[in-house]
């Protein structure tokens, strides 16, 4: 008798087992906040000249976060690998910079062939949706600039945050 309640109840107790063992599917791990992120000179530079451009408006300087930049260079990278420009995939950045960062607003400029980064950001400030970013209500920022090493073009991504 024991031994057969005590096969009854064992597919019960397995069952029990396994689900009190696994994890809750409704908590979300965090994504990794990316720390590291060397900056070329040009990038430095051109972060230094939005943030010029904003202080001659009376605005507050954008603080680099490397983790932005590091997102920006990820888009970078598949602008160069699928020969396009463009804002792919933005919602996934937003939402992780949103995620990770606790940003409240995220926004994006990019730009191709601009051989000097006073040219980009004439070109951004000539553009009102380009302009709008670089002279938004935002708090942080992060930028990347990458040469396509087959026919020397670069590429550039600036992502814009608000805390």
């Amino acid at each position: 008798m024991k031994a057969k309640m005590f096969r009854a109840l064992l597919p019960l107790a397995i069952v029990f087992t396994m689900v009190s063992c696994s994890s809750d599917s409704s908590e979300e791990t965090a994504a990794p906040i990316v720390e590291n992120f060397s900056y070329s000179d040009v990038e430095l530079d051109l972060m230094g000249r939005i943030n010029d451009h904003r202080a001659s408006l009376g605005l507050n300087e954008l603080q680099p976060i490397n983790h932005i930049s590091y997102k920006s260079s990820e888009h970078n990278d598949y602008m160069i690998e699928n020969d396009v420009v463009g804002h792919q995939y933005f919602e996934q950045r937003a939402s992780n910079i949103k995620q990770v960062l606790g940003a409240r607003q995220v926004s994006e400029n990019v730009a191709y062939n601009y051989q000097s980064n006073g040219g980009v950001l004439n070109a951004w400030l000539m553009s009102d949706a380009h302009r709008e970013n670089i002279e938004g209500d935002y708090t942080h920022f992060g930028i990347s600039i990458k040469t396509n090493p087959n026919n020397g073009k670069k590429y550039y991504t600036n992502i814009f945050m608000k805390r």
